[in-house]
C-alpha cells in the first residue's frame, strides 16, 4: 500500500492508503476529502485540484500540457498544483504530502 498524506485547509494531516496505479482523486474522495473531481477525472474541470509538498513534486511525472492549461483556471494554484486526477500512485510516490487549498 502506498501512503499518502492530505493537508486539510485548517492544517490537520490525515493519512490514506492506497493501491498502486489508484487515482490520487479517489484516494482522496475514499478518504473524504473536499476534492469534487466534478468531471471524474475526464480533465474537463480543476476541482480536484491539490498543491503538491514541494519536497515531493519532482517524484511526479510531468504534467500534460491540457493539465497545465486546466490548472490556470484553478483557485490558488501555485507552482506545485497538478490535478489529482492525473496523478497515478506508483511505489516511488510513497509517503506523498498534498494539500487541499
Amino acid at each position: 500500500m502506498i501512503r499518502v498524506r492530505f493537508v486539510a485547509p485548517d492544517g490537520s494531516v490525515r493519512e490514506a492508503r492506497g493501491i498502486e496505479g489508484a487515482r490520487l482523486l479517489d484516494i482522496a474522495q475514499a478518504d473524504g476529502q473536499p476534492l469534487e473531481g466534478t468531471c471524474d477525472g475526464d480533465m474537463a474541470c480543476a476541482t480536484c485540484h491539490v498543491i503538491v509538498d514541494p519536497a515531493d513534486f519532482n517524484r511526479l511525472s510531468k504534467a500534460s500540457e491540457e493539465e497545465e492549461e486546466l490548472l490556470d483556471l484553478a483557485y490558488d494554484a501555485t507552482r506545485t498544483s497538478r490535478l489529482a486526477c492525473q496523478i497515478r500512485l506508483n511505489a516511488a510516490l510513497d509517503g506523498l504530502t498534498v494539500r487541499v487549498p
